[in-house]
């Protein structure tokens, strides 16, 4: 039976990861074990997914980007061309005793990233940390504590500079105090935890 996703020659899939349809896998990519990519998503030359990572429908995974487990992404994703969603607090080669570390001498912590979220080319997201739904990371900030819903945030560490909207767009502020995505007219409110969708 032909596979219902693409994935170019050079590219390595693994038998045992799940990949949905409509898919494209482009060349030198890396699909590990287990791994969860769902529909319509594309996965760059030179990235890797790890083990066990899920990943949500129309996702795009942009070149070199490493995603490490037990990283979770959902729909509708990008993920920018060198960037690394690791998963270790505490890096060491070895043990105190000064032994090879295995698998079982270390707890793996994932970056989750809500639906719509951004991570702009080069940064890097240490593990543990959540991205919130259609925040944006910008280019080549380093995030090292949780990101709110909606917020723009740049810098090493990253920090707030403001608010977008679905659209990408910086909020605009109207003459009441509501936040207006210009390119999608939808509005948005201010509150104690960031900004919240008016109906």
């Amino acid at each position: 039976m032909t596979p219902d996703f693409s994935v170019a020659a050079s590219a390595q899939v693994s038998a045992d990861a799940t990949v949905g349809e409509g898919t494209r896998i482009w060349d030198a990519a890396q699909v590990r074990e287990h791994a969860l990519i769902g529909e319509f998503c594309i996965v760059g030359r030179g990235a890797y997914i790890d083990h066990g990572v899920i990943i949500g429908d129309r996702c795009k995974i942009q070149n070199s980007a490493l995603v490490y487990a037990p990283a979770r992404l959902g729909s509708g994703v990008f993920i920018g061309p060198g960037v690394i969603l690791t998963n270790d607090r505490y890096p060491r080669a070895v043990t105190p005793e000064g032994t090879l570390k295995s698998g079982t001498d270390w707890e793996p912590l994932g970056v989750t990233i809500g639906d719509g979220g951004s991570i702009g080319a080069g940064s890097i997201v240490l593990g543990g940390v959540t991205i919130g739904q259609w925040a944006i990371v910008g280019a080549g900030s380093t995030v090292t504590r949780d990101v709110p819903s909606h917020a723009l945030v740049v810098g090493s560490p990253a920090r707030v500079i403001g608010w977008v909207g679905k659209s990408g767009r910086r909020l605009e502020q109207d003459g009441d105090g509501i936040l207006v995505d210009v390119g999608s007219s939808q509005r948005y409110a201010v509150h104690s935890n960031g900004i919240r969708e008016l109906t």
